[in-house]
């Protein structure tokens, strides 16, 4: 819903039956090998990040019981380090989401990319991404774990807890930050009609791209695409945290057979 003035979308469902019918079937899944691929390292650090810093400082806030302050403060360092690796791949998978976009591959792009705007473009976005995403982990991680304060007391595996907990923070999370994803994509795409409104020509920084979102749309440009990415993270998060707990669950109980063993 953020894509060249070319393409006018009402909602998500038409803009997804149009860039269906007019672009391919397979069109709207652009990008989804690059998003994988730095999905795997990002995550990995994410969620080791997360679960030591969350034990370590809820023992010094909350000893023994579960700190809020804690978890949320756990997932603002994690997202450093999540970002750190999945920022160029966010970049090159928006790029080839555009709208007519000129980039049939990944390697196309990455090379395109690198030559014509070097290795910064990568991480043009990278503050503003964090930014973004240090606000919307802390919202995330504290609202998950009240969650499941709720839904499950005992904190034992139960998938059914897992989904729901993690698709309503997700929620929450997107809708609250949904503003400052307008400036990132508009960052990482340099979209043509916010250019043509732009006295310097090129949007560089989160307060220049503020005003520029401001000057094209007004108030309500801020929150074009709420509904999709709410309806994006919801499930994303609800897999994410289903998943990760079914491994957790998985490998510490191997874990305690073997010391039973011994």
């Amino acid at each position: 819903l953020r894509p060249e003035p070319a393409a006018r979308y009402r909602n998500v469902l038409e803009a997804l039956w149009r860039i269906a019918r007019t672009e391919g079937l397979w069109r709207p899944m652009r990008g989804m090998n690059i998003t994988a691929t730095g999905a795997g390292p990002a995550h990995a650090l994410y969620f080791a990040c997360y679960e030591k810093l969350k034990k370590t400082l809820s023992d010094v806030i909350h000893a023994g019981g579960n700190s809020h302050v804690a978890n949320g403060a756990a997932g603002c360092v994690a997202t450093l380090l999540h970002d750190a690796a999945m920022n160029p791949a966010e970049v090159v998978k928006q790029r080839m989401q555009m709208y007519n976009s000129p980039y049939q591959r990944v390697t196309d792009c990455v090379r395109a990319v690198w030559r014509n705007e070097g290795a910064g473009a990568f991480y043009r976005s990278y503050t503003t991404q964090l930014t973004m995403n240090i606000p919307f982990q802390a919202i995330h991680f504290m609202t998950y774990e009240f969650l499941q304060e709720q839904l499950n007391p005992h904190r034992q595996y139960n998938p059914g807890s897992h989904v729901v907990s993690g698709a309503c923070a997700g929620a929450v999370a997107a809708a609250a930050t949904t503003p400052l994803d307008v400036c990132k994509t508009l960052l990482n795409t340099q979209e043509s009609l916010a250019l043509s409104s732009n006295i310097s020509g090129h949007i560089t920084g989160m307060a220049n791209a503020f005003r520029t979102v401001y000057q094209v749309g007004g108030v309500t440009a801020y929150f074009r695409g709420v509904q999709a990415r709410v309806i994006y993270q919801m499930p994303s998060t609800a897999i994410a945290w289903s998943v990760y707990e079914f491994f957790k669950y998985i490998l510490t109980k191997r874990q305690e057979e073997r010391r039973a063993g011994k």
